[in-house]
């Protein structure tokens, strides 16, 4: 033990040195100073608290009640006991109550060191815990101070689960002021379905220690004020105060985490359907460029071979007419293959124009029939009509509207064995013209039915060999449908089965004394054919073509129809030949070596008139776009047509820039 630093009010020496003395004895090692007075005993204290106070009761100037007053103001946890003589109950009981430790007689020093030692033991004891409390407000003041500064939610709750303390920050996640959320239940701020779980987990943690879920970042939802959920992570800490369980928890509301996590399961669902749709598109690229090979080789394999056997001179006459057929049908077969393609490409590119005008759809329905009546003849096919002429007008293009309807009548055809039947229908409902096709062809598969409209689609493998084609048609009749403004849809019983296909196109609200005047313009211009052998009697024309095949095919054609031709290859040759000749009409290639014909006609449109400035010209071109035809009409050309063409589309159209055949 330490020397004890011991303060002693005495006026009797002998009996100070008595007291030091036991104390020695008893084994207290201490250093005593002795003061009798008042003034004295003020100015010890005053210059610092001692380890222990001793006191005799009454002295002739002063008094150890007094000066236990005195103590007690300035150094209240220091021991002070009385050291007197004879005392009466009453006066002991006074000591007491006024704060002293104890009081030990004088003729029974033998009690002063087993009272020091237990007042000193006492005293240590308040000292470690009042350290302890004071430690504990700290702890408390920081914990307050950190949990109202927190942006989560910190709650204490007991035993019984009520909430002692709680924090700001709860008040937004929860939705309640914090004095309408202390003193109640934690199982108010939980959704109903979670309450009893609660209350059992936390019941059996007080028996039993154990527990039923980690404490650690859990996952569980909470109640807001307005009755909706709030997920959150939860936090758990237990603490004993006071011999009683506290348990307090952290509460992060992770709104926003669940919702970026939502996001990004919802962005790696779109990345990986993306990603099947890709690999499903590089698939079917891979499908439809091995089929476009076949679907071109197949035809020029036998436009080739019949070419080598004609040229050889050896086909009697009804095998050249054969060969002459086949090649011709074949040559078609591809540049409904090339055309389909550009469509496609003019969809793809959102570069498809329409020339929309009031049309009935009747004569372009009945114009479609007759272009696929040979097809249907090979295959004995029937073709069955029921076609209301009075089903009234709409607003299209007339090519693009034959064109749907012989893509359906050509695909019914296709699919439809020999001897079956297709049907064409024409009707008015309501504010609507419906066109259904139906045939007993081949029918579709309930699975691949909501995929019969999307391009480069085929049932499979096996039916583009037997069946030939692309896979665009369909897709091209859906998209030329919705730009007229009305719908097409598909059904089907199933394979074997045949099909239905009906196109719907809004009416156009016309008097049925107009409906005439718009009958002359639903013509489209893929049905004038065979125009007069010698329309073109007389005319002088100009042709610019560099490749020799292509000019001599044009020369011999025009010619054919009576027309004077002038044939040369190149825009040079053009400009010299355009002195001699002065032609009536000029025909030019487009993409040509060192001029093209865009450089020729702004030479020729730089002409004076009387020099063939204003000479009517004709692009014919392999270029086929729609830019394409805008380019060579702003260039200077008055109308444009794409390779390939048929002689008689040429003729017609020579006619036309000539002025010998109407303009339709």
């Amino acid at each position: 033990m330490k020397t004890l630093s011991i303060l002693h009010l005495e006026d009797s020496p002998p009996d100070a040195e008595l007291v030091h003395a036991t104390m020695l004895d008893g084994g207290i090692d201490c250093v005593m100073r002795r003061v009798e007075t008042r003034a004295d005993f003020q100015a010890a204290v005053a210059e610092g608290c001692f380890d222990l106070t001793l006191a005799d009761h009454s002295l002739p100037s002063f008094d150890g009640i007094s000066a236990l007053a005195i103590s007690r103001e300035l150094c209240p946890d220091v021991p002070f006991i009385f050291v007197s003589g004879a005392l009466g109950e009453e006066l002991a009981i006074e000591t007491l109550k006024s704060g002293a430790t104890d009081y030990v007689l004088k003729e029974r020093l033998e009690r002063l060191v087993p009272s020091v030692r237990r007042a000193l033991r006492e005293a240590e004891e308040r000292a470690e815990r009042k350290q302890i409390e004071e430690a504990l407000r700290d702890s408390e003041e920081h914990f307050r101070a950190v949990a109202e500064t927190a942006a989560d939610a910190v709650i204490t709750i007991d035993e019984s689960s009520v909430i002692q303390f709680i924090n700001a920050a709860a008040e937004k996640i929860f939705g309640h002021a914090v004095s309408e959320m202390i003193g109640q239940s934690l199982t108010a701020l939980m959704p109903d379905y979670l309450r009893r779980t609660h209350e059992g987990a936390l019941s059996r943690y007080l028996e039993t220690g154990r527990r039923h879920i980690s404490w650690a970042a859990v996952g569980l939802p909470g109640l807001h004020k307005d009755g909706h959920e709030v997920p959150l992570e939860v936090s758990f800490a237990e603490f004993v105060k006071g011999g009683r369980r506290y348990f307090t928890g952290i509460a992060r509301d992770i709104t926003e985490r669940r919702r970026a996590e939502e996001e990004r399961e919802r962005l790696l669902a779109r990345e990986q359907e993306l990603r099947q749709q890709a690999e499903q598109a590089n698939r079917l690229k891979d499908e439809f460029l091995a089929t476009v090979s076949h679907e071109l080789r197949t035809p020029l394999t036998s436009i080739l071979g019949w070419a080598q056997l004609l040229n050889a001179g050896r086909l009697d006459e009804p095998s050249a007419a054969r060969a002459i057929e086949t090649i011709a049908r074949n040559a078609r077969a591809q540049m409904q293959l090339i055309e389909d393609l550009l469509n496609v490409s003019r969809i793809i590119t959102g570069k498809l124009r329409l020339d929309m005008r009031p049309v009935e759809l009747f004569p372009i329905v009945e114009a479609a029939i007759d272009a696929v009546r040979p097809a249907a003849d090979a295959k004995a096919i029937a073709l069955q009509t029921a076609i209301d002429r009075m089903a009234g007008v709409v607003s299209g293009d007339p090519d693009r509207l034959q064109q749907i309807i012989w893509n359906l009548l050509s695909n019914a055809i296709k699919f439809t064995p020999k001897g079956g039947r297709v049907e064409t229908r024409l009707e008015r409902v309501s504010s609507r013209v419906r066109l259904t096709v139906s045939d007993t062809g081949a029918g579709i598969s309930p699975k691949f039915l909501p995929h019969v409209f999307d391009r480069f689609r085929q049932a499979d493998s096996a039916t583009t060999r037997t069946h030939g084609g692309l896979g665009l048609g369909l897709a091209i009749v859906r998209h030329l449908t919705e730009l007229h403004g009305g719908t097409v849809s598909a059904a089907s019983a199933g394979e074997g089965q045949g099909s239905i296909f009906t196109v719907e196109l809004p009416l156009m609200p016309l008097l049925p004394s107009r409906i005439e005047e718009y009958r002359s313009s639903s013509t489209p211009q893929s049905a004038i054919r065979n125009p007069q052998s010698a329309i073109l009697r007389g005319l002088r024309v100009l042709i610019i073509e560099d490749e020799a095949d292509a000019r001599a095919m044009l020369r011999v054609a025009l010619e054919q129809s009576g027309a004077n031709v002038t044939a040369v290859a190149s825009a040079d040759e053009a400009l010299r030949a355009l002195v001699q000749v002065r032609p009536d009409v000029v025909i030019s290639d487009i993409g040509m070596p060192d001029e093209d014909g865009f450089a020729l006609i702004r030479k020729l449109r730089a002409l004076p008139p009387e020099a063939g400035g204003q000479i009517p010209a004709l692009a014919l071109t392999a270029y086929a776009r729609d830019e394409d035809r805008r380019q060579a009409l702003s260039a200077g050309f008055q109308m444009h047509l794409s390779k390939p063409v048929e002689p008689d589309k040429l003729i017609a159209t020579v006619a036309r820039l000539a002025g010998r055949m109407e303009t339709a």
